[in-house]
């Protein structure tokens, strides 16, 4: 018996509704982009659809107001959403035409996706759908092995393809560098009451249906009674020790990686989206893991310091390291009908 929570990645292909209507294969392939990563899993998409065409719409309703007061990552997360809806498209032999914020007076309007005429599916599509479903974070130790130059090149070949770049952080010293930035954002992060609230308002204990958030038992702390995390959370600083676990996590990573852009709006953020999703989904395919170690960029000063690091000019928009982990369930999903908010047969 599965669990609803998890049903959305059972999605299968062989459903795809080939001789429907343009609007019920746009609803299906965005079956395929919801599976998109999002901050603290809190899916802030919304879709409309139109007779050939959806509309993708930030959730401003699930930002996160503390970490994320400019709503980068939100945007990001839509970049990522964008992204699967193209593979997908492309997989099932359809062109996808993509409109970047269309309408300058509707900022919550991210993108319009356009399901074009028939086409042959690149075969890189073929390798990155089958991705999708596959793709985790995880927030476990990794292996120490060093990972093939040929994958981290072909990593970042993909987010260039994106408009974006990545930094691989391969050797010791530069690693350690990074890990003691990330503990350093733990300590500031936690030492904030409004941090630690909001953080608490997204963890799942055990016994909790909910379909969005962060299970508890996924945030590898063995301490926490898991009916008792948020209460933790909210009530606890507990930076010193997230910061020796996540410096420690961060430190004995084979890869750490900045993706970044050289510019910094929302137009940049949803590039940065795109490309992020496509590195991931490249990853996966070459049985490589992904997590995010988001607190660094997600504070000004340090900010500039990890983009710094670099020697790039730009701007740090996702920290990640990269390694060989084993396999580790996937995040709760809302089920799709609640992402829809009306279908019309016009753009009015």
């Amino acid at each position: 018996m599965t669990q609803p929570r998890l049903d959305p990645w059972l999605i299968c292909a062989d459903d795809y509704p080939e001789d429907g209507y343009s609007s019920d294969q746009l609803e299906f392939l965005l079956g395929y982009g919801i599976l998109a990563p999002s901050n603290h899993n809190a899916q802030p998409w919304l879709f409309r659809l139109h007779v050939s065409e959806v509309d993708v719409i930030a959730d401003r309703r699930r930002a996160l107001r503390i970490i994320d007061p400019a709503d980068r990552e939100l945007t990001l997360s839509c970049g990522s959403v964008l992204f699967n809806l193209r593979v997908a498209a492309e997989y099932f032999g359809h062109q996808c035409g993509i409109q970047i914020l269309p309408q300058r007076d509707d900022p919550n309007l991210m993108a319009r996706v356009h399901l074009g005429l028939k086409a042959d599916t690149p075969a890189e599509d073929v390798v990155l759908f089958h991705a999708i479903q596959q793709r985790r974070t995880s927030r476990h130790p990794f292996q120490p092995e060093p990972l093939p130059d040929e994958c981290l090149a072909a990593l970042a070949g993909a987010a260039e393809s994106e408009g974006a770049w990545l930094h691989l952080f391969t050797e010791e010293s530069p690693r350690m560098e990074v890990a003691d930035l990330v503990a350093e954002a733990d300590r500031i992060q936690w030492a904030d009451r409004h941090f630690r609230e909001e953080m608490s308002r997204w963890i799942r204990p055990r016994s909790d249906p909910a379909l969005d958030g962060i299970p508890v038992h996924d945030l590898g702390i063995r301490d926490w009674l898991s009916f008792a995390g948020p209460l933790l959370v909210r009530t606890f600083d507990r930076g010193d020790g997230q910061a020796a676990r996540d410096r420690d996590i961060a430190m004995h990573s084979p890869v750490l990686a900045v993706l970044g852009t050289n510019a910094d709006d929302c137009a940049s953020w949803l590039a940065a989206g795109q490309a992020l999703e496509h590195v991931l989904l490249k990853a996966q395919s070459e049985n490589v893991t992904a997590s995010f170690l988001s607190q660094p960029v997600e504070i000004p000063a340090l900010r500039a310091r990890l983009t710094e690091m670099t020697g790039r000019a730009g701007f740090a928009q996702v920290l990640l390291r990269l390694g060989c982990a084993p396999a580790v369930s996937p995040a709760p999903r809302r089920p799709l009908r609640a992402m829809v908010i009306q279908q019309s047969h016009s753009h009015g």
